[in-house]
Formats: structure tokens, sequence, C-alpha cells
């Protein structure tokens, strides 16, 4: 089985195939949207704060949307910090490239450590998160640990769902499908860029309808 196979075939293995608008009460029990699913609307917020709703059955773009946890994370900045080349190859091929955090929107550049210019969403109130199906409440000792940094999620985010998104790459059609998913309950094992890009090349040559056609 090939790297780019087991990556698409990682969120079947996630309990049950069907999203749905909730919070999860553990990582390991989300139930991500897969590829072939419609995205249903979301709301999100710019750095300024303003809020749009997304339709993603009117995307003129194919988009790739990574969701991460925050600035806070360690695992999140080197993420992204590795997904600057392949984020600039997205584009070049064509591909809206955004990043969503569950920060509140005056945090989202602040409190990275490493300095970028991506495209980033804020999704403190985790409406986008429960829409892809990737919503859980974190546990008390995740709670204990913000504390002891002297802030709380609640805080972080500006919400007080007490809850975080599973760290998440999705690929999303202009027919507002999903055509690539990643998730993993492990937030330290992330997508790799090259297998991202695999699937960005795997969309643009069609090679699901061509499987279809081939049947």
């Amino acid at each position: 089985m090939s790297f780019l196979r087991a990556a698409l075939l990682l969120g079947g293995i996630l309990l049950g195939h069907t999203a749905g608008a909730e919070i999860y009460s553990d990582a390991n029990e989300v139930r991500p949207l897969l590829p072939g699913m419609q995205v249903p609307a979301f709301d999100l917020k710019t750095v300024e704060g303003e809020v749009i709703n997304v339709q993603p059955d009117s995307f003129e773009k194919p988009v790739v949307i990574t969701f991460f946890r925050g600035g806070w994370c360690p695992y999140c900045n080197l993420h992204l910090a590795e997904l600057r080349h392949a984020e600039q190859e997205l584009k070049s091929k064509g591909f809206d490239v955004w990043f969503i955090s569950a920060d509140r929107p005056e945090l989202l550049y602040e409190s990275l450590t490493e300095e970028v210019d991506y495209q980033l969403y804020s999704d403190g109130s985790l409406d986008a998160a429960q829409a892809f199906g990737i919503a859980f409440r974190i546990s008390q000792s995740s709670h204990d640990r913000f504390a002891r940094r002297g802030k709380s999620l609640e805080e972080i985010s500006g919400d007080d769902k007490g809850a975080l998104p599973v760290p998440a790459t999705y690929i999303i059609g202009t027919d507002g499908r999903v055509h690539f998913q990643y998730t993993n309950p492990d937030y330290s094992i992330r997508l790799s860029p090259n297998v991202l890009l695999a699937a960005a090349q795997a969309y643009q040559t069609d090679a699901d309808m061509r499987l279809r056609r081939g049947r």
C-alpha cells in the first residue's frame, strides 16, 4: 500500500464515517468528513475579527485547508514552518491555501513562534471544526497544563467550549466535496508536505474520476 493511499485511509479507522456538528468527548472519537462527502457551510473570523460565512460549493478554486490547534502548540509551529514550500507550490498550481486555528483573531499571528504570511483564520467558536467533524473536548489534565502556563483555553480561543480541533488537512474541490483528508488524534503526527503535494496532484489529474470510469 502506498504512503498516499495509507494517508487517505487513515480517516476510515476513526470511529464511523458520518461527521456531525458536535463536539466529541475525546480526540479518538471524532468523525471527520471523508473523501466524497459534501462540506457544509461554516463560519470563520478574519484576523480583524470579521465573520465570514464560507459556502464550499461556491469555491472558485480548490482549497487546501489545514486545521491546527493554536500558536501556543509547538507541534503546530513546526508543522506550519514545514509547509512553507508546499504552500508556495500549491498556490502556483491554482489552489487557495487556508490555515484555521482555534486561537481568537488577535492571536492568530501574534502567538506563532514562526513568522509566516499564510492566510490564517480564527475558529475559536469551533464552528468550522464541528462542521468537519473534528472538534473534541480537552481533558482535565490539558486544562491543568493551560493553567500552569498562566492562561486558559477560554482566554486563548475567546470561547468557553473547552475544546480543540484534531489537527487535520483537507483538499476541497470546487464542487464543495472532500477530495483528500488527513486527520490523526495524535497531535504530534502531522501530514508530510510531500504527501499533501501528491494528493493535490492527484486532484488535478482527476484520479478519482479516472478510477470510476475504469469500472
